[in-house]
């Protein structure tokens, strides 16, 4: 997340957006709306992955996780340089949080009739 943050502000002053305007160059919003959006899915991957960690075995939900984290790189790099092609990434994104939302409900419901 850091080096994301990093991208960003690297962005900022090549493009010439000064803070704390959040559009101007086409450019440093895609990276703006890449950081906006790891932000926005964080929240509900973080839950999914702790929840989901308490009925399951953590090396599998960690493993999860990278597919998770590989996805973001992918979306990353696909968003920056050709948006139209960010599919990939945010399938690999998107798909692991659904999964672990999946994998913790199961988990809780199997809990709950025993």
């Amino acid at each position: 997340m850091h080096r994301l943050r990093c991208l960003v502000g690297r962005a900022r002053g090549k493009y010439g957006v000064k803070a704390p305007t959040v559009t101007g160059h086409d450019i440093f919003e895609r990276y703006y709306r890449v950081q906006m959006n790891k932000l926005e899915l964080l929240v509900v991957f973080l839950t999914a992955m702790w929840l989901a960690a308490r009925y399951w075995s953590p090396a599998w939900i960690a493993s999860i996780g990278v597919a998770y984290l590989v996805g973001r790189v992918i979306y990353l790099n696909s968003c920056t340089t050709d948006p139209a092609s960010r599919g990939l990434g945010f399938g690999l994104s998107i798909g692991p949080t659904l999964i672990l939302l999946f994998a913790g409900l199961v988990g809780s419901t199997l809990t709950s009739f025993k």
